[in-house]
């Protein structure tokens, strides 16, 4: 399990956005060409991080002057990749490993789903890539082309 290394500006960030939603966060990610902080918020409590109908992420977005994007942790590699491609739906994941024998995730997404995983610029994509790395140790995420014909 790789050791996370939070930034103060990162550490202030999880402070005031648990302040703002009552979600306790271990992580985050200032994304600053997509203007966005993505949170990784504890399990359970992606509910607190939204809040009812979206207010608590609407208030702490207004408050922060960012998006805010949250994915909630699992200690399962698997299940972590597939709450960060939420909503599209996984419907395979494998486990490989690259030249470096580092771990490579291959995600499978329906076909309808394919532009919702990938994201406007790639964005959705590159979070899973960023935190998949920084949460589970896996050096790349791959989307898998379906060869349905």
């Amino acid at each position: 399990m790789p050791q996370v290394t939070l930034t103060e500006e990162c550490m202030r960030l999880i402070s005031q956005f648990e302040s703002l939603t009552g979600a306790g966060s271990r992580d985050c990610i200032v994304d600053n060409r997509n203007e966005r902080i993505i949170f990784v918020v504890n399990p359970g409590d992606m509910g607190l991080a939204i809040g009812k109908s979206g207010s608590s992420i609407k208030k702490a977005s207004d408050v922060m002057g960012k998006r805010i994007e949250v994915v909630e942790y699992s200690a399962d590699p698997g299940q972590f990749l597939r709450n960060c491609f939420l909503p599209a739906q996984v419907t395979g994941i494998d486990f490989d490993t690259n030249e470096e024998d580092q771990q490579v995730a291959l995600i499978e997404v329906r076909d309808e789903d394919r532009g919702l995983a990938i994201g406007k610029a790639g964005k959705n994509i590159f979070k899973a890539k960023v935190l998949a790395q920084r949460q589970h140790d896996i050096a790349d995420v791959q989307l898998m082309q379906n060869d349905t014909a």
